[in-house]
């Protein structure tokens, strides 16, 4: 482009589109606010489409790229820890009869990981298979 096409540009008013883009822009901030940011694209264009707004989610997904709004993503599937191939599976003791005749002949344990807010949080317990008590915990 010749400078006296970029300055003929740059000093255009806006387009329509550029200005129906900009008014449609106000109601999609407002509904990701309302959301507190967690609302992404297909979630605002369906509020939008109640409110009576007809527009496309393809639109709505657009102008938030641009304006840099984003919604929280879904919560992944964790991923199940496997030993290293190296590491075989661990001896069976009790050969999974879990029955005793009298207290402290077998305990069990077991260890919970917990994400939370602060941190992932670890619970153990170790447990008296005859009385069904928690007789340890770390």
């Amino acid at each position: 482009m010749n400078r006296s096409g970029f300055r003929k540009w740059r000093s255009r008013p806006p387009s329509a589109r550029a200005r129906a883009d900009a008014e449609l822009l106000r109601p999609i901030r407002a509904v990701h606010d309302q959301s507190r940011g967690a609302y992404g694209a297909p979630r605002v264009h369906g509020i939008l489409r109640r409110r009576g707004v007809r527009v496309g989610r393809k639109r709505v997904a657009r102008l938030m790229r641009g304006a840099g709004l984003t919604g929280v993503g879904g919560a992944r599937k964790p991923r199940r820890a496997r030993p290293p191939a190296a590491v075989g599976a661990s001896a069976d003791l009790v050969g999974r009869d879990f029955t005793a005749k009298r207290p402290n002949e077998l305990w069990v344990a077991d260890i919970t990981e917990f994400d939370t807010a602060a941190g992932k949080l670890c619970l153990a317990g170790v447990l008296d298979v005859c009385t069904q008590k928690l007789v340890g915990r770390p």
